[in-house]
């Protein structure tokens, strides 16, 4: 469990909510969201901090939601 918390909260949340949604839509349906919350997270702050965080060679430290 601790691995996870150490992960993006937006990025636990959008996994979670596409694995849900995804259960009871058509794949191709599926494939839509899964396109709208990427497009999301491209825009995150935490994406800009993991990818400096890996650069920098440290542990990101990701915005509360």
């Amino acid at each position: 469990m601790n691995q996870i918390s150490e992960k993006s909260a937006w990025a636990v949340m959008g996994t979670k909510a596409v694995l849900l949604r995804s259960r009871d839509i058509t794949v191709e349906q599926g494939l839509e969201h899964v396109a709208t919350w990427n497009a999301a997270m491209l825009r995150s702050n935490d994406l800009e901090e993991a990818i400096q965080a890996f650069l920098e060679k440290r542990k990101p430290v990701f915005s509360k939601l």
